[in-house]
């Protein structure tokens, strides 16, 4: 007998939500000059773990020109300091997934209005979800919002829809009408997360990456990559921070398993005219009448 899709458990992503937005306000209040990034990742993914919860992702905490998937290595010194600073945290709770965003100003409010650029944005794709619109029209949202602020969207960046350990499942959600006319369905959850700029609205890949994700079965030989292989395959296919692998050898064990072709890596995204950047993110369900936020507290 072939079995039938699994039900989706709508209390697993509720405690999922209230998780991360239990995360982001906590570490919201340790974001402040003078203290390291390093202690502030592993402040909030520790208080993730003690709620039966893990990190869906590595803690990103990416500044200025810097979009997203910074997240600091084992020995980074870096402190905060007049940035513009991004928190973006995950939580997987029995496979549900929470993912939600804000921005933190600490040059003294210099980037006010950008910062309210993308929660404005954020809010009025909320306001647009419902089933049956169409991805296009949530763009067109984005973008207006952050337009009236003098701002730019991110183009090559976009929300996501959400499934079972799925952090990027099917759907992109976009920050501009790029003329998708999918439409949204009753029961998907989607991660909404503008990005406003003063720059060009686009992002490009930068080097030195932290965070890594197994997307397929890796072959080693070596026991350092039999080793790393065991601890990666524990993270559900979810990425990961090389600073999570206790495994001596870690280095070594991730060079082999590259080798395989299956090692995804996420380099840190760096606007391309080096403007400043702002995000806002909420994990929504969508039901008949429109979004349910699940990260609100």
């Amino acid at each position: 007998m072939t079995k039938g899709p699994k039900e989706i458990n709508l209390e697993d992503w509720k405690k999922a939500g209230k998780i991360t937005a239990e995360g982001l306000e906590f570490g919201r209040g340790l974001v402040k000059d003078g203290i390291k990034l390093l202690e502030v990742a592993e402040k909030i993914e520790a208080m993730i773990k003690e709620k039966d919860a893990m990190p869906a992702f590595p803690v990103n905490i990416s500044m200025n020109e810097i979009a997203a998937h910074y997240t600091p290595s084992k020995d980074d010194e870096t402190i905060f300091e007049d940035q513009l600073v991004k928190l973006d945290i995950g939580v997987v709770y029995k496979g549900a997934i929470g993912d939600s965003a804000c921005t933190i100003d600490l040059s003294g409010g210099r980037h006010k209005n950008l910062v309210q650029a993308s929660i404005d944005a954020l809010n009025a794709a909320i306001k647009a979800i419902k089933p049956g619109v169409e991805l296009r029209e949530i763009g067109a949202e984005v973008e207006k919002a952050i337009a009236a602020h003098g701002f730019k969207p991110i183009r090559n960046l976009s929300g996501h829809e959400l499934k079972e350990f799925d952090l990027h499942a099917g759907l992109n959600i976009p920050n501009f009408d790029n003329n998708d006319t999918t439409k949204l369905e009753k029961g998907m959850f989607l991660a909404i997360e503008p990005f406003a700029t003063t720059g060009a609205g686009l992002i490009e890949e930068t080097t030195n990456p932290q965070i890594f994700r197994l997307e397929g079965t890796a072959r080693v030989r070596t026991p350092f990559g039999r080793k790393v292989l065991e601890e990666i395959e524990q993270f559900h296919g979810l990425p990961f921070a090389k600073r999570w692998l206790k495994e001596k050898g870690a280095d070594f064990g991730l060079r082999e398993i590259k080798q395989s072709r299956v090692l995804r890596e996420y380099t840190p995204l760096v606007e391309v005219n080096k403007g400043v950047v702002s995000q806002a993110e909420h994990t929504v369900y969508v039901d008949e009448e429109g979004a349910v936020v699940l990260t609100k507290l």
